[in-house]
């Protein structure tokens, strides 16, 4: 099928044994690919490869460890899949990297595409996995004060699993300061020392 020509080409790159195809429904073409080598197909991909794919399309995660049917899955806790699009072939592509560890990390891919850096930082804030070398990994859906990352599979689904909601003021207070915009973590300098951000 012409769709897995560029499989093909990966493969004649990087080797079968980095490349590993995997059949979908949905018929786009997919390819798992080590952590340690998810840079370098990643550049080929946009960079080198003919009418390549300029355009991250999407970057998310998934929490694979309670996964029971692993045909055509390696042996992981986490995936993070990048959805690619090349204009010139009118084609997706799925990039799949395979993570271990309660807390597993990838290389960032923000040098590659800018809008890597909101995708990352809410795989990090929903998923828990860090990205090494991204410039402010911090969280973006949820509050700073957050505990836990609430797509993964052990997190609570309802709220009846929760026990009670408590609110003291000392929670209040942690709460307000949270809120507090520091232009220093933002890489910006305050005008003035005695200037207050809200």
């Amino acid at each position: 099928m012409a769709n897995y020509d560029i499989i093909n080409e990966l493969q004649a790159k990087f080797g079968e044994s980095s490349i590993r195809q995997q059949i979908t429904v949905d018929l786009m073409p997919t390819v798992w690919v080590p952590v340690t080598e998810i840079k370098q197909v990643l550049s080929f991909l946009k960079n080198e490869v003919s009418k390549p794919f300029k355009m991250l399309y999407d970057l998310t995660a998934v929490d694979e460890r309670s996964r029971v049917h692993r045909e055509g899955v390696p042996d992981c806790d986490f995936s993070v899949v990048y959805h690619l699009t090349s204009f010139g072939r009118n084609l997706d592509i799925r990039v799949k990297v395979p993570l271990k560890g309660e807390y597993p990390s990838t290389p960032s891919i923000t040098n590659l595409w800018a809008n890597a850096n909101w995708y990352e930082r809410e795989a990090y804030d929903m998923f828990g996995i860090k990205f090494d070398g991204h410039p402010y990994l911090r969280r973006i859906m949820m509050p700073t004060t957050w505990e836990g990352h609430p797509l993964r599979k052990e997190y609570p689904a309802r709220a009846t699993e929760l026990g009670p909601f408590t609110f003291t003021e000392e929670d209040r207070t942690r709460e307000e300061e949270a809120l507090k915009f520091k232009p220093e973590e933002w890489g910006m300098k305050r005008e003035s020392e005695d200037a207050e951000f809200m």
